[in-house]
């Protein structure tokens, strides 16, 4: 049986893992968003504010990952986001062309 003493045992892992300070969108930036872009607060499963919703969480990982380029599990993460609003901006471009390109406008996404 290996035995450490108390001192090496608390240093095993230490500098090892960095902590990652990622912030999240807090309650009153979702009800924002949902009320800018979904009509009020409790609307939360309309398209628009889905995609709205789901454009501020993709800047604010891309900035993390900006700053910690080795951090495969979020850029994986990153990457479902995308497809994920890819495909609702499909959902919303084959439904209501008026609302996706007025949504495209108002957030950006395209040059």
């Amino acid at each position: 049986m290996l035995t450490f003493a108390p001192d090496k045992k608390r240093r095993k892992f230490t500098g090892v893992f960095k902590i990652f300070q990622m912030s999240h969108l807090t309650i009153d930036q979702k009800k924002a968003i949902f009320t800018k872009y979904g009509g009020s607060a409790t609307n939360t499963g309309s398209v628009e504010a889905q995609v709205a919703h789901i454009t501020q969480r993709i800047s604010q990982i891309s900035s993390h990952l900006q700053a910690n380029k080795h951090d495969h599990s979020t850029q994986r993460g990153l990457m479902r986001l995308v497809g994920q609003r890819k495909r609702l901006l499909a959902y919303l471009q084959k439904h209501n062309l008026q609302g996706y390109r007025a949504l495209i406008e108002q957030l950006g996404l395209r040059k």
